[in-house]
């Protein structure tokens, strides 16, 4: 079964969706979600100086990761061009991530969806994420971001990834994570399900019923030959 498949369809309705920022104000590349060790920010980091841009994190620290977060990430936290922001509501949200150049999500897990790729892609801002779980099912390589295998391609695929139509990538959002799209394609799978079933039903034989005319009969009793004594019965006393 497809990544994307594996747990509740996070599609928004129309009137939820975040809006598209055509011309971003800001020049950063963009971290949005939890920090953790398979969430991989000290990548996103590394990715962000590499290609000489300030990288914005927005994110939350669960309990369970703040040991990690305290001896792994902190210090990270410190270099240039590197901004933790915290944790974002929905509003604060379209504004990060609508002025961002680019979102990215270099994920070292088997991430079952990846809501925080289409609500880049909501915003018409592409993704530039790692070859794991659901992400080849989200991303479409070279339209909406960029699918890479390691850091060193990531560096490299930054520029490309800015340069992207982000209206087209707003318009693949559209036609693939919205709900009336998800409604539709339910509609489309109930509709498959039902004429299969009927043509299942269509081609099925019935064997007639095992009856028969004839009435019910004890079984003769066999003769006895002519050569065996006879027996008197009952027998005298």
């Amino acid at each position: 079964m497809p990544h994307a498949l594996r747990r509740h369809h996070p599609a928004r309705p129309a009137r939820h969706l975040l809006p598209l920022t055509a011309q971003p104000s800001g020049g950063y590349l963009a971290f949005l979600g939890r920090i953790s060790p398979e969430k991989r920010l000290d990548r996103a980091i590394a990715i962000a100086r590499a290609a000489g841009l300030p990288l914005k994190v927005a994110a939350k620290v669960d309990d369970a990761d703040e040991d990690y977060f305290r001896t792994n990430i902190v210090p990270l936290l410190t270099q240039p061009g590197v901004e933790f922001i915290g944790e974002i509501n929905e509003r604060q949200k379209a504004r990060f991530l609508g002025n961002a150049r680019g979102l990215l999500f270099p994920i070292d897990w088997p991430e079952p969806f990846g809501l925080v790729m289409i609500e880049a892609m909501a915003c018409g801002t592409p993704v530039l994420a790692f070859n794991q779980g659901s992400v080849p099912e989200v991303v479409d390589n070279g339209v909406s971001g960029f699918i890479v295998n390691g850091v060193e391609e990531a560096v490299r695929c930054v520029g490309p990834l800015m340069a992207l139509d982000r209206r087209r990538v707003r318009e693949r959002f559209e036609q693939r994570f919205t709900a009336d799209r998800m409604a539709r394609n339910y509609v489309r799978i109930y509709h498959k399900l039902i004429d299969a079933a009927e043509r299942h039903h269509l081609s099925v034989v019935r064997a007639p019923a095992c009856t028969s005319s004839t009435p019910n009969r004890r079984p003769a009793r066999a003769s006895q030959s002519s050569d065996s004594p006879s027996t008197p019965w009952p027998p005298p006393t």
